[in-house]
């Protein structure tokens, strides 16, 4: 099974961080340039989404409905009952980091890659990702403030204005300019993926160096991350059976199975840190290493899956579901997201 390798880098950064945390007016120095970074991670984001591609994609509104309802009603409600293991298996904190795990947005590009490789709907997959990648920017801050708004989330009205002056506006602004700036974005993605993971990985140094302020290693034990790490997998499991059964009795196609199953189980690292770090401030270090750990869970069992649903025979045509307007026109089954 894999390690993702960014993974890696990512435990780096929380070891750098114990090790050499930012402190006095390098801490402030972490602080602002960790701002600027999620502000312009939000404008690539926007800036990358095709609106042409997303319009498409409304065509197949009952699959993209489905993995919404996954993602932020199924996840948010099995979040709520998961209070009931606080405190035998989590500390408080770990839960608020597990619930707000439950409400960001599903991932793009390890859905669309698993789904490419499990034969399923490649471009139904590219668009419930920028689906719920979309809806998430406004949704996932909502959720938070209705759910962890009397927790010490930290959820208030300077949080709310935060939200917008650094996640939706940037956003709309890479959107407006997509026009202009399209084909520089795709002529440099690799570079620009690279200037994505080092600003997550800034995020997540500069929230983890606030932690060290706090004391975060006394609050998080052996006992309690092994009580997590269980957790995260009986969430992940019962995600991953109710998006395939439920595909099933919804009436979905084999291949529209595989691609609700790979984005209605998944939660993005790449949205979900920053939005933490606006969200929880402070106290972000905590709630992000749920959702690091269920991260990694994820393209590891997913990984297997996606390479035994490849071995299944090749299904038979099915005249119904080809003169349904199920798949989005004009584009190839196999693409992958650019």
């Amino acid at each position: 099974m894999p390690i993702d390798p960014y993974i890696v880098l990512l435990l780096a950064t929380v070891g750098l961080a114990t090790l050499v945390p930012a402190r006095g007016t390098a801490a402030d120095v972490a602080s602002g340039a960790s701002t600027a970074a999620i502000a312009f991670l939000f404008f690539l984001y926007g800036a990358r989404l095709s609106t042409r591609e997303a319009l498409d994609g409304l065509r197949h509104w009952r699959l993209h409905v489905t993995v919404l309802v996954c993602t932020f009603v199924l996840f948010p409600v099995f979040g709520i009952a998961l209070r009931g293991v606080v405190p035998v298996l989590l500390t408080q904190p770990l839960y608020q980091g597990l619930l707000f795990l439950t409400l960001v947005p599903s991932t793009i590009q390890s859905s669309i890659a698993f789904t490419s490789i499990a034969r399923g709907n490649v471009p139904a997959a590219i668009c419930a990702g920028s689906f719920s990648s979309l809806a998430g920017i406004v949704l996932t801050p909502l959720l938070a403030a209705a759910l962890l708004g009397n927790s010490g989330a930290g959820f208030s009205t300077d949080a709310l204005v935060k939200i917008v002056l650094q996640l939706l506006v940037p956003f709309l602004a890479g959107q407006l300019l997509r026009r202009w700036i399209g084909a520089f974005i795709t002529r440099h993605k690799k570079a620009l993926g690279l200037v994505d993971r080092g600003s997550i990985l800034l995020v997540v140094y500069t929230a983890f160096s606030e932690g060290m302020a706090q004391g975060i290693w006394h609050q998080v034990s052996p006992v309690r991350l092994a009580g997590l790490l269980a957790v995260e997998a009986v969430l992940l499991a019962v995600m991953l059976a109710l998006t395939w059964y439920g595909g099933k009795a919804l009436g979905f196609g084999r291949e529209d199975r595989i691609a609700i199953q790979f984005a209605g189980s998944k939660k993005s690292l790449a949205s979900g840190l920053p939005m933490a770090s606006v969200l929880f401030a402070s106290h972000a270090s905590l709630a992000v290493l749920p959702l690091m750990l269920f991260h990694q869970m994820q393209l590891m069992v997913c990984a297997v899956i996606a390479k035994r649903r490849a071995r299944d025979p090749e299904p038979s045509r099915d005249p119904a579901r080809e003169s349904a307007p199920h798949a989005v026109q004009g584009q190839p089954q196999d693409r992958v997201l650019r």
